[in-house]
């Protein structure tokens, strides 16, 4: 892992910050390849149950570093979307471990596509989401015309999206953009205890569920009842039902272990 992303494992949590403050965190080839490598050092690691991802300084993320030459000699921006956002959305939907985007400063263009496609967002009473694509003539990118509609519905992503405009932390959780809002100096804690409460709950559990969320999102209600019932059953082989069924009929707090 390079000095873009810093990386840090506690109690189970994984947590990427954005490490280039002098530029609020924008994106550059090396930042999104390390979250890259990062999600898979969680998808690897059992003792990984949640991810965190974070920005340093005053900013979650501006989007993409302008100033930066992004496309090498022949590529377009089509490559550079597929060859370096792509990958980073990829991996953050297909993690089966749940992931918290903890938003402090200005989520922007690409930065507020990466919030969208955590599984929670907890939000500071700074952060400013920003949908900046077309005020530079581009159209949305790194999965937003994915996320968006889904988390605010289809008018008011339209109204993001031709608008442009920003919302801040109480507009952002009036629209369910955001679970949480809290002060600034809380913000670290409170991303803590929401990713503490993650990692000691059932992983394969957790996995599942974004899968069948994301997949039912799509598609006919009679795939949608069959993957719920093939995943269910996958559950119910783990380790942490068995130890959910225990803690039910004995009436005490269940002791999940992620397997």
């Amino acid at each position: 892992m390079g000095e873009t992303v810093l990386r840090a494992t506690q109690g189970g949590v994984l947590t990427l910050s954005l490490n280039r403050p002098e530029v609020l965190n924008a994106c550059n080839r090396a930042l999104l390849a390390e979250l890259v490598e990062g999600l898979a050092e969680a998808a690897r690691n059992p003792a990984v149950r949640a991810v965190v991802i974070r920005g340093s300084g005053r900013a979650f993320c501006s989007g993409q570093d302008l100033g930066a030459t992004v496309p090498g000699e022949g590529a377009s921006i089509a490559d550079v979307v597929r060859e370096m956002y792509n990958p980073l959305i990829r991996a953050m939907s297909e993690l089966p471990k749940p992931i918290i985007a903890s938003v402090g400063g200005v989520a922007a263009g690409a930065g507020m596509s990466l919030a969208l496609a955590a599984d929670l967002r907890i939000a500071s009473t700074s952060a400013r989401f920003v949908y900046g694509f077309s005020g530079i003539g581009l159209a949305p990118d790194s999965g937003a015309s994915y996320f968006l509609p889904r988390i605010v519905g289809v008018a008011r992503a339209l109204e993001f999206a031709l608008l442009g405009g920003a919302v801040d932390a109480e507009q952002a959780l009036r629209l369910g953009l955001v679970t949480k809002v809290v002060a600034d100096e809380d913000l670290t804690q409170e991303t803590g205890l929401l990713a503490a409460r993650l990692a000691g709950g059932p992983t394969v559990a957790f996995g599942l569920t974004k899968r069948v969320i994301y997949e039912g999102s799509t598609g006919a209600l009679s795939d949608a009842l069959e993957r719920e019932a093939l995943y269910q059953q996958l559950a119910s082989e783990t380790d942490d039902f068995r130890e959910g069924l225990r803690a039910f009929a004995e009436k005490r707090p269940p002791q999940f272990e992620g397997r």
